[in-house]
């Protein structure tokens, strides 16, 4: 796999989501990180008001990603993640409960996401994967960032749980 190719692909679907994401508050990104290429879904209420959302420390996001070797076993992977949460301002959370209250509301949503499991410590609040090819790459990454908004409010509801 070409890095830029998919980057400029994922570029490219990132701003077809774009107005259609702002609806729901939401905002998007394609970015690398390390040997991925990722589009990520986030809120910037998610991460430390001090820092850029897309890299602060204290953050949650949703990713829709994928590298070489996943292509070539024809999977798109998808994940939610919470990092150092603890740490945002605002809030008292430990991050194993916060981790527990997301994961009770998502059970009654987990049959619209293929492949999930919720069975991680408490950085990745659910994990899953599609199957996909170089010609269905777009439809599934966009499917699953536009089923996204249904359970962005799960997030905020659980931040609002340990709210100061």
């Amino acid at each position: 796999m070409e890095k830029a190719s998919y980057l400029e692909y994922f570029q490219q679907m990132a701003t077809a989501l774009k107005s259609e994401l702002l609806t729901h508050q939401l905002e998007v990104a394609a970015v690398t990180y390390r040997d991925a290429v990722v589009l990520k879904l986030y809120r910037a209420s998610w991460a430390n008001p001090l820092q850029d959302p897309l890299t602060a420390e204290t953050r949650i996001f949703f990713s829709v990603w994928t590298k070489e070797q996943p292509l070539k076993e024809q999977k798109l992977f998808y994940n939610i993640h919470a990092l150092k949460l603890r740490k945002l301002p605002g809030y008292a959370i430990e991050s194993r409960k916060f981790a527990d209250a997301f994961r009770k509301s998502f059970r009654h949503f987990a049959h619209h996401w293929p492949n999930v499991r919720t069975n991680f410590g408490p950085l990745t609040l659910m994990e899953g994967w599609v199957e996909t090819s170089t010609e269905s790459l777009s439809y599934q990454a966009l499917g699953l960032a536009r089923n996204f908004p249904e359970i962005a409010p799960l997030i905020d509801n659980a931040l609002a749980a340990f709210k100061r």
